[in-house]
């Protein structure tokens, strides 16, 4: 076995537990947000996305914010809308353009949700310190670069 085959297969093991890890602590949050909140992970990632604009967005910016289809991303908001956590605004110059934000009621419910999460994601990674997480930081940056030619 040549060493590139070693360092690609060395690679792929370390995918599979970033993957592992991901899977992981999304289902850990999962489980909270249902258990705790009565909700789901991606209402969660709407109202988070929403709350950190901090007023009105596109649905299209929504969207592509959370990767995900607009079709994806409405089912999620008229089901916060029939809840009365966010509302939808049509631009006056372009009917077709639906604005969201959330309302009053969702953005104190999403803080009691967001506190949660935060402390679950603590709890998930307490074995790691500031030296650890700005390791892993720099090494996901460097992971997320173009690759070199040559």
């Amino acid at each position: 076995m040549s060493e590139k085959t070693t360092l690609a297969r060395r690679r792929l093991r370390t995918w599979l537990r970033l993957l592992r890890l991901t899977r992981h602590t999304e289902n850990q949050l999962r489980e909270f947000l249902r258990v705790t909140h009565d909700t789901t992970l991606p209402r969660f990632d709407v109202m988070a996305a929403l709350y950190q604009a901090e007023g009105p967005m596109r649905m299209s910016e929504l969207s592509k914010r959370l990767l995900v289809s607009n079709g994806n991303a409405s089912t999620i908001v008229n089901r916060l809308e029939k809840d009365g956590l966010v509302t939808r605004v049509s631009e006056s110059m372009d009917r077709r353009v639906v604005n969201v934000a959330l309302t009053a009621e969702g953005r104190r419910l999403f803080e009691g949700q967001a506190k949660g999460h935060e402390e679950v994601v603590d709890r998930l990674f307490s074995n790691l310190d500031e030296a650890d997480l700005d390791q892993i930081r720099d090494l996901l940056r460097k992971a997320g670069e173009p690759p070199q030619e040559g």
